[in-house]
């Protein structure tokens, strides 16, 4: 084989099959072909470094970690656009060009969301990129850039060029990078342009590589050099094999870009990444330098900024959460309406002051929109609507412990004056959720935060009341219909858990696991356990007076009995079943596990072993009947051997229990 007209050939495979993955969105090959293509160019490539193209696809993986980014000055400064808001504005901006030119026509182009790019090919060959920065100095991002799938490598002509655009984070990579970054306990992107930003800025080329981000070109640096207006600069870039936003149209008046302007408009809620506007420009290069330019901006460009959406709807009352640090923050309960591709029923309202600035009251129109396009918020008032509604005053104690609430002098929000406010405390709901208690996968520690961070859980209660609440939840950077389904299947299973992991998961002092599940076979439901006294459940084994005391202490507790009663009415399962015991060379024999186990956890062996009538201990002594030793056991299985207690290993205990695991 011809090892350098292979790794050619495979060069020419893999970035034809790119391009029209990445930038034509009409896959021709499978990714099985593309992974087997690439594996074999990676091979090639390790074996005869000298063979290796500067334009090879495989420098989009990343690998590199600088130290930092080095300045570089833009040869052409990158300038920012002016703003025009609505249609008075856009029509002024157009009465000024035509004070000063004729024969013009405009190009209308979706302003993506995203950051700033200028990039230099020298012979068709990628070379540099840098940032936009302050406009005249930017910062180095050369091997970041590198790894976006859909830029080129090599042109399709080897000319020398100076191109920019905008790098941006699909909708879909901003969830897989949220996901990511919640499984990992680390703060999550706020926006798909916020995490384009933090992306570009990694000094580690891997990470940037494996967040997928994007780009659109939409200009040529001189470009009078070779094409003669924006739209042939357009059709130009994608002929040289750059990625070009499909939306950009030639329109010859005004009347017709405000036309397109409101199909834009339209067209932004159904796409799979972000754009805040319109950008405007006299499409005839000849006519530039006689409109002229400003010291920021050419004047003859502009951005015509979408308005966010708005929808009106009756606020039916205001409720109050009380987050992390026991700040109170009102929250406009309302009727159902749908904004921005979901149907909001709940919108921030901030905290008193701005409840009073903007006189909402509890039965008014209200207009919502998302703030920031995630968070739903309320703005104002439809005052001509307005009928005898109640003027509003905020609530006096804690909606959860009922402890007077303060509020600081110079400060806008108010904070329960409870320290011991259950919810200042969410480690009892990290709990509740937790594998160990009642087992609700996706509802981990940080989706805890998170969640009560913004509202939506503080107490227990409020799992299963997240269902109520679900097309608010697939707002949330991370989030989306597959996550949230999953979240919500899981708190419905486990409405079916066993009565002794409900009990372990209240989080009653002193009550751990195994205390939990001796006092249901007892107490084998929750009014049973209500009306127990200290003395009875001194009577149950290995329970004292300091774990029969804090049981009677709980539930003597009014919020927690109606804790109790809500979770209830929610269908939890509150009743002990006995498990049908099989008679067994194990029933009624004491075990003690060491070692770690590799066919299954300890907690699946400690129920296999329970099945069988069998019960663990922690520890070693001459009552103990048999030792389970996994691999690593140490000195449990050393005073097992000293007593002379019998010793199993995994297997011996798999064939002893019959396929029971």
């Amino acid at each position: 084989m011809n090892e350098k007209l292979r790794i050619k050939e495979l060069i020419q495979l893999i970035n034809k099959a790119n391009y029209e993955y990445h930038t034509l969105d009409k896959p021709t090959i499978s990714d099985y072909d593309y992974d087997h293509y690439f594996k074999e160019l990676v091979e090639l490539e390790e074996k005869y470094p000298e063979l290796k193209q500067e334009d090879s696809p495989t420098q989009k993986v990343g690998g590199s970690v600088l130290e930092g980014f080095n300045k570089i000055t833009h040869q052409v400064p990158m300038m920012s656009l002016s703003n025009v808001f609505d249609e008075t504005e856009l029509r002024q901006f157009d009465e000024r060009i035509f004070n000063v030119a004729s024969g013009y026509s405009y190009v209308t182009e979706l302003k993506i969301d995203g950051l700033a790019v200028s990039i230099i090919y020298e012979k068709g060959l990628f070379k540099q990129a840098a940032t936009r920065g302050n406009g005249v100095v930017g910062e180095d991002i050369t091997e970041n850039v590198k790894t976006i799938k859909s830029l080129p490598l090599k042109l399709n002509e080897a000319i020398d060029i100076e191109v920019r655009g905008e790098i941006f984070m699909p909708h879909k990579s901003f969830e897989k990078a949220n996901e990511e970054r919640m499984s990992n306990d680390e703060a999550l992107f706020a926006n798909p342009r916020n995490a384009a930003a933090g992306t570009i800025r990694q000094l580690d080329s891997k990470v940037v590589a494996k967040r997928a981000l994007d780009i659109f070109l939409y200009t040529i640096v001189d470009a009078q050099n070779y094409v003669n207006s924006q739209k042939e600069a357009l059709d130009y870039l994608q002929t040289l094999g750059f990625k070009v936003n499909p939306y950009y149209k030639q329109c010859h008046d005004i009347d017709e870009v405000h036309q397109q302007i409101q199909l834009f408009d339209d067209k932004r809620k159904t796409l799979k990444y972000d754009t805040d506007g319109v950008v405007i420009k006299v499409n005839e290069f000849s006519l530039h330098d006689k409109i002229g330019y400003t010291a920021k901006s050419p004047k003859w460009a502009t951005a015509y900024k979408f308005a966010p959406e708005v929808a009106e709807t009756k606020l039916l009352d205001i409720t109050y959460q009380i987050g992390r640090t026991g700040k109170l923050t009102p929250v406009a309960e309302l009727e159902p309406v749908f904004l921005s591709g979901s149907t909001i029923s709940r919108a921030t309202l901030h905290n008193e002051d701005f409840i009073v600035d903007r006189d909402v009251r509890v039965g008014d129109i209200v207009r919502i929109h998302k703030a920031g396009e995630i968070i739903p918020e309320v703005i104002e008032v439809v005052l001509e609507q307005r009928t005898n509604q109640t003027p509003f005053e905020i609530i006096k104690d804690c909606p959860v412990c009922g402890h007077p609430l303060i509020r600081k002098e110079g400060e806008a929000d108010y904070y329960c004056s409870n320290d011991d406010c259950p919810a200042k405390n969410i480690h009892g709901l990290i709990h509740f959720a937790s594998r160990v208690a009642m087992d609700i996968d996706t509802l981990g520690e940080k989706v805890v935060e998170t969640f009560h961070e913004l509202g939506f859980l503080n107490t227990i209660y409020d799992i299963y009341r997240l269902e109520t609440f679900a097309e608010e939840l697939k707002l949330i950077p991370g989030f989306g219909n597959k996550k949230v389904n999953k979240l919500l299947d899981a708190i419905d299973a486990s409405k079916n858990q066993s009565f002794d992991k409900f009990l372990f998961g209240l989080g009653i002092k002193h009550v751990g696991a195994k205390v939990a599940k001796n006092i249901v076979k007892y107490y084998p439901t929750i009014d049973l356990l209500k009306e127990a006294e200290i003395e009875a459940l001194i009577d149950i084994p290995d329970i004292g007076e300091m774990i029969a005391q804090s049981i009677v202490s709980y539930f003597s507790d009014e919020q927690n009995l109606k804790l109790i009663d809500e979770l209830k009415s929610f269908g939890l399962n509150m009743t002990y079943e006995q498990e049908e015991t099989i008679e067994h060379e194990f029933t009624g024999k004491t075990f003690v596990l060491t070692g770690k186990l590799e066919s299954f956890s300890r907690d699946q062996a400690k129920a296999i072993i329970e099945k069988l009538g069998g019960k663990t201990s922690s520890s070693v002594s001459k009552k103990t009947d048999y030792v389970l030793a996994g691999s690593d056991a140490g000195s449990k299985l050393k005073k097992a051997n000293d007593l002379g207690v019998t010793v199993l290993d995994e297997q011996t205990f798999m064939e002893k229990t019959n396929g029971l695991y």
